[in-house]
């Protein structure tokens, strides 16, 4: 594979059959509420919007968890997409009354890249200015970089 493959110019695989995507959703992320004092969990309400958008498309292989904590307090509510063999993004800054049906999208995006690599151009704005992270699948290895003959 490429280098241009691992750095998503080139993921316009179809997805892998039996591919199971997990999405966890950290439910103790904590925020200030609209009420003065108050204290909100989005990721709560975040796991059955988003569960909600991915049953009507029909998207039975992938599995909306929540997860108790994620460890990325600073940027409530946080999202970790991964599967078996893909990269894994971890998402922060999320709303769910807002951001729910772009997350579903992106997870679709995901799921049909083959190696979770999402071109930039298909992940939706929450996404892109939301990324905590991108992990490499275990067993990565870079490839060699290549060299003009």
């Amino acid at each position: 594979m490429s280098a241009k493959q691992h750095n998503g110019a080139d993921t316009q695989q179809t997805h892998k059959a039996g591919l199971r995507v997990t999405v966890f959703v950290c439910t103790s992320c904590r925020r200030a509420a609209e009420d003065a004092g108050a204290i909100d969990q989005p990721g709560a309400a975040l796991v059955g919007a988003l569960q909600h958008r991915l049953d009507a498309a029909g998207a039975a292989d992938i599995t909306v968890t929540p997860m108790e904590c994620l460890a990325v307090c600073k940027r409530p509510c946080t999202v970790a997409v991964t599967a078996d063999g893909c990269w894994t993004y971890v998402i922060g800054d999320l709303d769910p009354d807002r951001h729910a049906g772009d997350i579903a999208d992106a997870v679709l995006a995901y799921r049909a890249s083959g190696n979770g690599i999402v071109p930039w151009a298909e992940r939706p704005a929450c996404f892109k200015k939301g990324v905590v992270a991108r992990i490499p699948p275990l067993g990565f290895e870079q490839p060699e970089p290549e060299t003009a003959s």
